[in-house]
């Protein structure tokens, strides 16, 4: 069994930042703190970071940052369309709150499977 960690800082921001644009929720995915636009994900807290999911051709942009690395929950391989931010502090977050719309912008309009 496996122990969640995740920097409850950065939910806390995450919530300020997330929670009053249209249709987006807060959840759990595998126990981590996640955010949802019409019940699918684009967020979510994992570990030291926050894992967020954009087109791929932005996800190619921003991982030439240097606090950008490919989101690989629990170990599994990268996804393409996913990205994991890691800021120092929870309240760097706010830097990327662009990049978080443009999540909800883009998961708001995929097609449920």
């Amino acid at each position: 069994m496996s122990t969640i960690i995740f920097n409850p800082g950065h939910k806390t921001v995450l919530d300020t930042m997330l929670l009053h644009l249209p249709g987006v929720t807060a959840g759990k995915m595998f126990g981590y703190p996640a955010y949802f636009v019409d019940k699918k994900l684009f967020a979510c807290v994992y570990g030291d970071g926050i894992g967020i999911k954009l087109p791929e051709e932005t996800v190619n942009r921003l991982l030439g940052k240097a606090h950008v690395v490919p989101f690989q929950p629990m170990g599994k391989p990268k996804m393409r369309e996913w990205v994991q931010i890691n800021r120092e502090s929870s309240e760097d977050y706010r830097l990327d709150q662009e990049i978080f719309h443009h999540a909800v912008q883009f998961v708001g309009t995929l097609k449920k499977k």
